[in-house]
């Protein structure tokens, strides 16, 4: 059977329905559980009494293995298919978050969150993969947008829900709610999901999996493009990941509940990738770029003010830069690549997700070693890097092909 002939969810069926409730739980399980510790990182290091960068671990571990596995998972999704991957995944994943809780010693907690990151990896290597095969044209649009906004709130969400419940209730009960939330929205998914009626197992072996992933970085612009990856991903985490340290302390003193809260600004962030993509319609997406990665630089730098209003502006600001930034870049990405336009992609997360372990736990020593000014070192650093990786851009050769509307952003 060819996959032109199999009939796709047409907009309005129940399987429409139940295939986008599915994927909205999915892309809010993932990156609930994924970001949910971040709040949490200066409990962590005063419960278990490590300093910052160890406690960045919680988060970084995630990351890193999830990195890893990116595209390990997308392979295997060709052999088990990918309804069996997401479901699997996320059990897997929920199982892990409800032993958190009940962890006694550090290493056990990073043991735990390093598995979640290779369980976690399993369903954004394939989600969009899944939806272009089984939608209807007129449906994909909306099923895409609709994956992408889960991502962002589950993000959002994981984080406010966690660091206010741990606040309140201590982080054993936190975690353990929310670890509950996510079991029942993985049972969903698995009761909704509709079975793939147009999946086509297309395996392959190592070596065109090298070749494809090779002939992007025969791009003049790919390998910049992932470079602008780590650096922003990883500038963006190191700012948050440490907020928290500084706004917890004298003269701030904010509490675990208020320093959760702060991260409704990510709401802004959906706005501004959004108004970013029409923007690079009409002016060109290598004359924008590099402006949102400015304004995400400005607003770090504004956090250097000693003021809880500055500091929250500056967040505001440099979030709103980051997701439009992030937006434009992994939607150039697609755009971009010519050959293995999936291996390219996953190569984008992958050093976005790398860029928050390494730079994420770099940016905690330099908390601990010097205050704000260490984590600005790092953070601010990375964005005056990816500057100029955005102004090398801008001089790069567009394709010959015109350029189509903009994707949604790659999942964060």
């Amino acid at each position: 059977m060819t996959k032109s002939i199999v009939p796709a969810i047409r907009r309005g069926t129940p399987e429409f329905v139940r295939a986008n409730i599915a994927f909205f739980l999915s892309a809010f399980s993932v990156f609930a559980s994924l970001y949910s510790v971040q709040p949490l990182l200066p409990m962590f290091a005063q419960y278990w009494v490590r300093d910052a960068g160890t406690a960045s671990l919680a988060l970084s571990a995630t990351t890193a293995t999830m990195a890893v596995a990116l595209i390990p998972a997308s392979m295997l999704a060709d052999r088990l298919g990918r309804r069996r991957l997401i479901v699997g995944a996320l059990l897997i994943t929920a199982f892990l978050g409800m032993l958190l809780p009940f962890t006694q010693v550090w290493w056990q907690l990073i043991t735990l969150r390093t598995m979640m990151g290779l369980t976690l990896a399993g369903i954004p290597a394939v989600a969009m993969v899944y939806l272009s095969e089984e939608m209807d044209p007129g449906a994909l649009g909306y099923s895409m947008g609709l994956y992408i906004g889960g991502t962002a709130i589950g993000g959002m969400a994981g984080r406010v829900i966690s660091g206010v419940l741990s606040d309140v209730l201590g982080w054993r009960l936190g975690t353990g709610i929310l670890g509950g939330l996510i079991v029942v929205a993985a049972i969903a998914v698995a009761m909704l999901l509709p079975k793939p009626r147009a999946f086509v197992r297309d395996p392959i072996g190592l070596p065109e999996l090298w070749r494809r992933c090779r002939a992007s970085f025969d791009d003049a612009a790919l390998p910049w493009l992932f470079a602008s990856a780590f650096l922003l991903m990883g500038g963006f985490v190191t700012l948050y990941n440490y907020a928290g340290f500084r706004l917890a302390l004298p003269p701030f003193a904010l509490s675990h509940s208020a320093i959760a809260s702060i991260f409704l600004v990510y709401l802004l962030g959906s706005v501004s990738s959004t108004w970013a993509g029409g923007l690079s319609q009409r002016l060109g997406r290598r004359k924008v770029f590099w402006a949102l990665v400015a304004l995400m630089g400005a607003g770090m730098a504004v956090t250097m003010v000693d003021n809880t209003a500055a500091i929250i502006t500056g967040l505001a600001v440099a979030t709103m830069g980051f997701f439009a930034a992030h937006g434009i870049a992994s939607a150039w990405v697609t755009r971009r690549a010519r050959t293995g336009k999936a291996q390219a992609s996953a190569m984008y997360l992958v050093a976005y997700y790398l860029g928050a372990s390494i730079l994420g736990t770099l940016g905690g020593y330099a908390w601990t070693a010097w205050g704000w000014p260490g984590v600005m070192l790092v953070s601010g650093g990375a964005a005056m890097l990816a500057l100029l990786v955005a102004i090398r851009l801008v001089f790069i050769a567009p394709l010959a092909e015109p350029e189509r509307p903009m994707e949604p952003p790659a999942a964060t």
